[in-house]
């Protein structure tokens, strides 16, 4: 801990912390107390704009370690070697709190990773779920605000959740999904990470691979009943920043086991359904998952403003040997993310030390803008220059798409011979035991419930009735019970 005088901003020792200074005993503050002054104008500005959606979340760092070989796919440096590590930090939240939210909510987690690389950080920003409520980031405001407080009432409305969910059927398997009893996590530890959208892996030699991550907890699924959360969020609304401080505190360090399922880039065009659409898994059978690393967090934040809430994720930094592919939600997200962190925390968000290159440095052309620390000393702000300054490679971190052809429009997503927006939510209800069906159409029909409107309800329960007929009848007549 720092020892030695307390001192103001710019370093000058303070004589006295406990009283203000006043014309007199007893008379007004004075203007010239400048350390009273400097305490309450940096108190009125220890905030910064929390995120729209994401706000509530705690993080750690830790290692990545390369335990399978993957170099047939990818020429990424920090998967070169089996036995290889990587710095890693990891940010897990809830998507719809605010920043004071309770832990313990019926919501996806966010489970976004950054990868501190030697050629650059690597974020893979992805969720406890492997696909999402719509397919377009077109919907993504409009799908957010129903999801917030409305504009009229201040309050998260029932109405809105289930009236857009009702007009959106590509959200039926996410919805399936998240009223299951994988929608309230027991904890940060005790869940599984997805990265959710596809994305392209290339190898050396230039061949493109489509792929997608998967996180497997080594502690084992555990989840909360809607009972057990209702408690749990009002008696520790900090439940899931707390289970994972005091585990890494005591050195039970939680782990996933990493995998990966790899499409070759051919088999995109004819597969039986679009595997850009990111509320679609692709099943095991098809592409099994194969195992490739192990990630272990192991080191707790020291200061949780500085390192959590200041730290980004933008799945537009990719690194040599990975890059995106044509899903159109993470097409929107490359963009989206990044213009996050520029209007929340700044234009030179990515100097701070939580998400600035680790095993690397930075090397741009970019100065200047709120809170620049004139790294760059005299060096030319420009390129190409014959001052030694930094030049492009001339080798592109991802390899290009197929052909793209056609006349530019607002093109519905592509669709594939057996792309349906309910067949994999009734797939998903058809795994569940009979004991996880009940608490599903509990949990659904205990939302419905709250809907004043009986057609938005009669349209989302149609939703489940075309992905499963029994689904949609057991919903229905739970629905009509609990309305009367």
């Amino acid at each position: 801990m720092t020892q030695g005088p307390l001192t103001t901003e710019a370093g000058a020792p303070v004589a006295d912390n406990q009283n203000s200074e006043t014309a007199g005993v007893g008379g007004p503050v004075l203007l010239q107390d400048q350390l009273l002054l400097e305490k309450l104008a940096h108190f009125n500005r220890e905030r910064i704009p929390e995120r729209v959606v994401h706000a509530r979340g705690a993080g750690a760092y830790g290692t990545f370690t390369v335990t399978g070989d993957v170099t047939p796919y990818t020429r990424a440096a920090f998967l070169s070697a089996v036995g290889k590590e990587t710095e890693v930090f990891l940010r897990f939240s809830t998507v719809a709190g605010n920043l004071g939210a309770a832990d313990a909510v019926r919501d996806p987690r966010g489970f976004a990773l950054k990868f501190y690389t030697e050629e650059g950080n690597y974020d893979l920003v992805g969720n406890n779920t492997p696909v999402f409520f719509i397919r377009d980031a077109i919907k993504f405001p409009d799908f957010i605000h129903t999801q917030k407080r409305d504009p009229y009432t201040g309050s998260t409305e029932p109405d809105n959740v289930w009236d857009f969910w009702s007009l959106s059927p590509e959200s039926t398997h996410q919805v399936t999904w998240l009223f299951g009893d994988r929608g309230i996590p027991a904890s940060y530890r005790h869940m599984d990470g997805f990265g959710s959208h596809t994305y392209q892996w290339n190898n050396a030699e230039g061949e493109a691979f489509w792929v997608k991550y998967h996180f497997k907890t080594d502690q084992g699924i555990r989840n909360l009943t809607a009972e057990e959360a209702d408690v749990l969020a009002g008696k520790d609304p900090d439940s899931h920043q707390r289970d994972l401080r005091e585990a890494i505190e005591r050195g039970e360090f939680p782990s996933w086991t990493v995998g990966v399922q790899i499409m070759p880039a051919a088999d995109a065009a004819t597969y039986r359904f679009n595997p850009f659409d990111l509320t679609k898994v692709w099943p095991h059978a098809d592409y099994p998952v194969i195992e490739f690393g192990k990630l272990e967090l192991n080191r707790n934040p020291r200061n949780v403003f500085a390192e959590v809430e200041q730290s980004i994720f933008s799945p537009a930094h990719f690194v040599p040997g990975i890059g995106p592919s044509p899903d159109k939600m993470l097409q929107g997200r490359l963009f989206a993310y990044g213009d996050a962190h520029r209007y929340r925390v700044g234009i030179n968000a990515d100097h701070l030390p939580v998400n600035r290159p680790h095993a690397t440095e930075a090397h741009t052309h970019s100065r200047d803008g709120h809170l620049y620390d004139g790294r760059h000393g005299g060096e030319k702000n420009y390129e190409p220059n014959s001052f030694g300054g930094p030049y492009q490679t001339g080798r592109a971190l991802w390899q290009p798409f197929d052909a793209v052809t056609g006349g530019t429009g607002t093109h519905p997503t592509p669709r594939h011979a057996e792309d349906d927006d309910f067949v994999q939510a009734g797939n998903l209800y058809r795994l569940m035991r009979e004991d996880e069906k009940e608490r599903l159409v509990a949990n659904l029909s205990g939302a419905l419930a709250g809907v004043s409107r009986d057609d938005i309800v009669e349209r989302a329960v149609e939703n489940f009735r075309r992905a499963d007929d029994d689904f949609g009848k057991r919903l229905e007549a739970a629905v009509q019970a609990l309305r009367g």
